[in-house]
This record gives C-alpha cells, structure tokens and sequence, in this order.
C-alpha cells in the first residue's frame, strides 16, 4: 500500500505543478493544447474546447503544452496571436513561474497545516524504550517519567547534558562505566522511586547513556506561531537547496544530493511511520521540485523565465541557436546532477540509509 500511496502522492505534485501552468496560460489568454499527467504515449483523451487532456504511459512526470512553445514553429494565422512567444515577456514570466509557485504554496499550506493541526513531536522527559542490556533493565521501563538525574532537573536536553559530564576513570572508551553511580528519581503510575546507577560510555553516540531514549508527544502551534514558524522552515530549506550545485564541488556534501528515486523512497517509508513524517517529506520534496525548476538552465522553468528576462534587458528575440546550445547545456547540468544523486541512492539502498 505505501508503493501505491507514495506514487499517488508523487503524482499529485507533478499534476498540481502543471495545473499552475496552466491557470496561468489560460488567464493570460496563451493557447493550451495539451495537459498530461505523465508523458506519452497517451492511453487516456478527453478534448474539452480546444485542450486536449490526458493520461500518459510513462509515469515519469507531465506537462502542458503551449502553442508557440518553439520560436520558430509555423502555425496557423488564427492562433498566432495566442501563441506563447507572441505574448510580452511578464505573461510569459508568469506562465513559467506558476508551475513553481503552486508547489511552493503547497509545501507552506503542508507545513502551516503541521504545525497547526497534526502537531510535530516533541521530546519530553518519558521513557520512550529501553535498550537490550542497557545499565538500568529492570529499573526502567516505557512510559516512566524521569524526574531527576543526578539531581538535575528539566527537560530531556538538560538532563542528557547534566549525565554527559559522568565520567570513566582512565577516560572516556566506548563500553566504560562511570566512576561514580547516579541517583536517577522517576514516578511510575503517580508513585516516585528512585536508584542509583553507573552510566555506561556510548561511542557512537558520543555520550554517556543509561540506555534509554526519551519519549515524544505531538504538540500544535498557535495559528499565528505557526504561520511564521512555517515561514522561517521553507526559507530555511530554501535557502539549502538554492547552495544544491555548490554542493557538486565538495566530496562530503556531494553525498547529500539525491534523486527522485530516493525522495520516493522516503515518502513511500514515511507512509509506514506516521502522519508527520509523511506530511513534512511530502512538503520538502514539493518545495524542492519547486527551487530546482527555477535554477536558471533550460528546459527547466528557471531557464524559460531566465531567456525571456533575457529577451527584455536586449530588447529583441533571444536567437534560436542561443536557446538550443543553452538547453544541451542544461541538459548537461541536469542530467549530472541527477547521476550523482541516482548512485548515492543507490548506496543508501545498499546500506539501509533510507530512513524515514
């Protein structure tokens, strides 16, 4: 079922994409002669006026067909005043940079509608689980609530700072136990017990630990706080994003960048979690189909609204022969960029890294 929900979803984005096109083609008074969800060939038409509306084969994306798209395409005196590169350049602009904005305001409406209705968890001071052969087994269990530890009180960051500073004798090696036991107070079923226990050296956490995670409960936002909270997390993962090609130029980051087949990956495992984590991927990958297309290189909606910008500064028709030696430039770019995140993809599949 998560396959299934995880192409629906995919799916949804890359029609809402091209409905903003389209919209905007329309209201400006541009000619629409296809809308296609997934590319040809079709095995579903339906013509409505003079837009033809379909269901392509090849699930691998869509689009929407403007008359006009190609300068120099020959077309029938009757529709040429309705042709795309006939219209001045802020028509243009719009049309290109609607496809963009829908899944922008999509990512922001998912966002607002986490923070304000389903909740983000937040860690509080429960016993969430307990690890096998942790320090304090038989002491702990899920859904205790840790009142002090070592007589530090506070939330879970104040109590994991106070327990860090326990130290080995001889120093601090992975699998050491503490020098000194803890007083460590909880309340189970409203009745408060306490012990005392030697912290044990975790390495690859990088910390002292009794072998506990803390639990989490999902919290909303005033409708307010969580307008602008959503405002700072998409600027955030904008601006992110915009630095993705600097990225290409340094081995670490490098193996940040993924492609669709990890982000459908993701999606498809976040279904199987829960409603926040499905929520927050589907929204990050919107607004990341969203800044990509509007990096500057053709075919990409970036590089349309890039060349029609162009055409204004010089004021006359950018040439043809200009336009195709740009788009087998950004093909490059483009096809690049998604080798590298294809193959570190397919390492995370390899190495289970695909979590949620």
């Amino acid at each position: 079922m998560s396959f299934l929900l995880a192409f629906v979803a995919f799916a949804a984005l890359v029609i809402l994409h091209e409905f903003g096109h389209f919209i905007a083609a329309k209201a400006v008074g541009m000619r629409v002669e296809r809308f296609s969800l997934f590319f040809p060939p079709a095995i579903l038409k339906i013509r409505r006026g003079e837009t033809s509306y379909e269901i392509g084969a090849v699930p691998l994306g869509g689009f929407v067909k403007i008359t006009g798209m190609n300068p120099e395409e020959e077309l029938p005196p009757e529709v040429l005043p309705r042709a795309y590169f006939r219209q001045p350049v802020w028509k243009r602009v719009v049309t290109i940079a609607a496809g963009p904005a829908m899944n922008v305001l999509i990512a922001f409406v998912l966002v607002f509608v986490l923070f304000a209705f389903v909740g983000v968890s937040v860690t509080n001071r429960s016993v969430g689980s307990v690890d096998s052969g942790a320090v304090v087994s038989g002491k702990l269990k899920p859904g205790d609530m840790i009142v002090s530890i070592d007589g530090a009180h506070g939330g879970p960051a104040d109590l994991v700072e106070k327990l860090n500073r326990i130290k080995c004798g001889g120093g601090n090696k992975d699998g050491c136990i503490a020098e000194r036991a803890v007083p460590v107070v909880f309340q189970r079923s409203g009745v408060t017990q306490s012990f005392s226990v030697k912290p044990r050296y975790d390495a690859s956490h990088k910390r002292m630990r009794l072998g506990i995670t803390f639990g989490a409960e999902p919290e909303t936002l005033p409708i307010g706080q969580a307008f602008t909270t959503t405002a700072e997390r998409i600027w955030f993962v904008s601006k992110l994003t915009v630095a993705l090609p600097a990225r290409v130029f340094d081995a670490k980051k490098r193996k940040e960048i993924g492609s669709a087949v990890g982000g459908y990956e993701s999606t498809r495992r976040a279904f199987n979690d829960s409603a926040e984590r499905t929520i927050g991927i589907i929204a990050l990958i919107s607004l990341s189909l969203a800044l990509i297309n509007l990096f500057p290189f053709l075919p990409l909606d970036g590089g349309h609204i890039f060349w029609a910008l162009a055409e204004k500064v010089v004021r006359r028709p950018i040439p043809t022969r200009v336009l195709e030696r740009a788009s087998i430039v950004g093909i490059a770019l483009i096809v690049m960029l998604f080798t590298i995140g294809f193959t570190n993809d397919i390492d995370r599949f390899r190495n289970g890294g695909f979590g949620p």
